[in-house]
């Protein structure tokens, strides 16, 4: 098979630019180890808010703070002005 003069310079060229881009993957990707830590971050803290919503909404629906509520929402209507 003989190949051309200009198929061997596009291959070089891609063959240089591919090691050249191998070589600087190969430095920045230990800088970037930490890149799914936001993610992490981001699924505790929804999982937290999901916890004390759902503890908020046990504690709101709860007998005795639906009763308080009422009668607190009762008092204020039959004020006299």
């Amino acid at each position: 098979m003989i190949f051309s003069t200009a198929t061997v310079e596009v291959f070089s060229a891609r063959l240089g630019r591919w090691l050249r881009d191998r070589a600087l993957w190969a430095r920045i990707r230990p800088l970037l180890r930490d890149e799914g830590t936001s993610t992490a971050e981001y699924a505790i803290g929804t999982l937290s808010a999901a916890a004390l919503a759902s503890v908020l909404y046990v504690v709101v629906t709860s007998d005795a703070v639906t009763d308080a509520l009422t009668s607190l929402i009762q008092r204020a209507l039959e004020v006299r002005f």
